[in-house]
This record gives structure tokens, C-alpha cells and sequence, in this order.
């Protein structure tokens, strides 16, 4: 285990593969994502629409899990949870979220902060609507992060909803549907060599982008 710590700490890795500067950027981050985004899925990069979403509680204890980006439309993200889990909670008291893209084999990432707000009902049954049988049930079937007795209650329940509904009549629960983060910053971050990093955000000011950059 030692070897190991020590292999850790020695690991160093010089990023060569881009460079950015403020000349090269879209004036409209949402662009720019957009075309980092394709540029990342051209590049065949497993679960390249995976992010780590970022929310705090009302008592300030911060919490992360990734989930995936399902929409995305003028600087508006869209993602698909029960509303009963921990993250909707914490947005219903805090709707300040945070994702961040990592895509290692372009070295880069995106950081995406805004608030979040519940998608519309025609949005999250359109969704839901598009998605296997199977995963219907599931939704009806998961407490999502409450405690569960065992798998076998799980899969119990599963068979249950199965039963209850066929394919055709089973329709989104009221407690699950989109949650949709409104953006009003972006960073953009390359590699680059000797950690000597190129960051360039844009922060919304007066319903206007203003371009910078940041130290590494």
C-alpha cells in the first residue's frame, strides 16, 4: 500500500494536445460548448455527455454525483432525476448547481455554474415517453437516495410496477422529471504543459458575456 501512495504522489502527466486563448473562443459560450461538446463525441470518448453535478445543502455541506446531460438549448442544460432524491431536495432550498464536463483524452473540462429550475411537464413526459420500458419502471420503482432493506426488495417492486402497468399505459410518476440548470458562467480549461493551464471564462454581467482569463 505504500508503494502505491508513493506511485500516487509521483504521478505527473504534461498536457501537449491544445492550446486556448481569448482570440480563438466563440464571443457565446454557448457555442463554444457546443462545439467542444461534438468535438468530444467525434472523438468517440466514452460517456462524453456524463457530468459531475455540484449542490450544497441548507445546512452548507456540499455533495457531487455524476448524471447525465440529456438536452441542452441557449445556455439551458437539462438532466432527468426523481424529485424525492438528495440532489432535488437540496436544489429545492439552494437552486445554485454547478456541472463540470471532464473529457482526459482532449484534455480539457467545462464548468458550468447557474440556477436550477424543474423542466415543464411537457418536457419531462417527452422524456420519459422516449426512454425502454424497463426504465419507466424503474423510475416508479425508485425511492432514489432513500434507504433501501436489499436488491430483492428492489427488483420485488420492479415486478410489481411491471404488473400494475403494461408498455403502453404506464406514464411518468408527478415525482420524477427534468431539473434544468440556467447558465450564467462558463469555464473552459486546457491543458497545458508544466500545469501551466489555459482557463478562459465567461460570466454573465448585465445579460452580457464578458470574456477573461484565469490564472492556472
Amino acid at each position: 500500500m505504500e508503494d502505491f501512495k508513493s506511485h500516487i504522489s509521483k504521478l505527473r502527466e504534461d498536457f501537449v494536445k491544445g492550446t486556448l486563448s481569448e482570440a480563438d473562443v466563440s464571443t457565446d459560450p454557448f457555442h463554444q460548448f457546443t462545439s467542444w461538446l461534438k468535438q468530444a463525441a467525434d472523438s468517440k470518448i466514452p460517456e462524453f455527455q456524463a457530468m459531475n453535478i455540484a449542490t450544497v445543502s441548507a445546512d452548507g455541506k456540499p455533495s457531487s454525483r455524476i448524471v447525465y446531460l440529456r438536452e441542452f438549448e441557449n445556455n439551458a442544460f437539462s438532466f432527468y432525476t426523481n424529485y424525492n432524491s438528495k440532489k432535488a431536495k437540496e436544489l429545492e432550498k439552494n437552486p445554485n448547481a454547478s456541472f463540470t464536463f471532464f473529457w482526459p483524452e482532449l484534455e480539457r473540462q467545462v464548468r458550468i455554474e447557474g440556477n436550477i429550475e424543474k423542466a415543464s411537464a411537457a418536457q419531462s413526459d417527452a422524456y420519459y415517453n422516449a426512454r425502454p420500458y424497463d426504465s419507466k419502471a424503474g423510475a416508479w420503482a425508485s425511492d432514489q437516495s432513500h434507504e433501501l432493506f436489499s436488491r430483492g426488495d428492489l427488483e420485488l417492486k420492479i415486478e410489481e410496477i411491471k404488473s400494475k402497468y403494461s408498455p403502453e399505459a404506464i406514464k411518468r410518476p408527478d415525482f420524477w422529471g427534468g431539473l434544468v440548470l440556467k447558465a450564467n458562467y462558463y469555464e473552459f480549461w486546457q491543458g497545458r504543459k508544466s500545469r501551466l493551464h489555459d482557463r478562459i471564462i465567461y460570466d454573465l454581467k448585465n445579460n452580457n458575456w464578458v470574456i477573461s482569463r484565469l490564472s492556472p
